[in-house]
């Protein structure tokens, strides 16, 4: 069911765009799954409270500077500005082990502008999944064989002006320029160069995905926090402007928080925010 909501006041339309997050959240290889407790029960004493145990990339959520910047940015000395704004959504639909080029962005419509959110859907957002108990996601495709940015792509996204960038993507990078492969910290996925070589005979998997987190530490390098695993109904929003919201924890040392991850759009243009059009 799609989840978009209109004002009756202002006509604002707004657009869920994050996954949804619960104790059966896709985890990333190598990391653990979230453990949820009810710490108080209704049945007890008439309230509900969870005690949760989770690593803080699950689902929906963002990376500030210093997940991959050392001595970079926390998320609560990023300015609170970066994390609402006008911004485009950019349809790039890309299959397995695809690059995202700074071609296929700067040919995207609608075109970035300086002080943009930027958000890049593929198309990888649909094998996530939220049924239980099985997921899409906790699989080899879902997070070995997503599409990547090349480390030009995030350079002309810096060039561009985007001040936050988003991906339907668990990675900004391709997977086997990530610890997913036979890198520092990795193989978290021992199948994967396997799965590579047979699905592209021919191709060296090391020629083609070479340095580690390239495109990444180019965003966070340039103070831009990126968001990963983008969903909702994002699709409804492929190739517009909107307004744009994504609000993390204020975390002191905080590397990494799960987002809640709107777009608005203004189809009566009372309201002074983007129309989509």
């Amino acid at each position: 069911m799609t989840n978009i909501v209109t004002d009756p006041f202002s006509g604002l339309q707004f657009v869920e765009l994050s996954h949804l997050w619960d104790h059966g959240v896709p985890s990333y290889p190598g990391d653990p799954d979230v453990s949820m407790v009810r710490a108080v029960k209704h049945s007890q004493h008439g309230v509900l409270a969870w005690k949760i145990t989770t690593v803080l990339n699950t689902g929906t959520h963002m990376s500030a500077p210093l997940a991959h910047i050392q001595r970079g940015a926390d998320l609560a000395s990023l300015d609170s500005g970066l994390f609402f704004g006008n911004g485009v959504i950019l349809d790039i639909p890309k299959s397995n082990w695809e690059k995202i080029t700074a071609a296929d962005i700067k040919a995207a419509e609608p075109a970035i502008e300086k002080g943009d959110i930027v958000v890049i859907v593929t198309g990888w957002h649909e094998k996530y999944g939220n049924g239980y108990p099985y997921y899409k996601g906790d699989g080899l495709e879902y997070y070995g064989e997503a599409p990547g940015l090349t480390k030009e792509a995030a350079e002309y996204l810096v060039e561009a002006g985007a001040k936050m960038v988003a991906v339907d993507t668990p990675f900004i990078d391709c997977p086997l320029s990530t610890h997913m492969g036979p890198n520092r910290g990795g193989p978290q996925m021992k199948r994967l160069v396997l799965a590579y070589n047979e699905a592209n005979p021919g191709k060296n998997w090391k020629e083609e995905y070479d340095e580690l987190n390239a495109a990444v530490k180019v965003l966070l390098g340039a103070g831009i926090p990126v968001i990963k695993q983008v969903g909702g109904d994002v699709n409804v929003c492929k190739g517009r402007k909107a307004t744009l919201g994504a609000i993390p924890w204020r975390f002191a040392h905080g590397e990494a928080s799960p987002v809640r991850m709107i777009a608005i759009f203004d189809p009566t243009g009372n309201a002074k925010i983007e129309s989509g059009n």
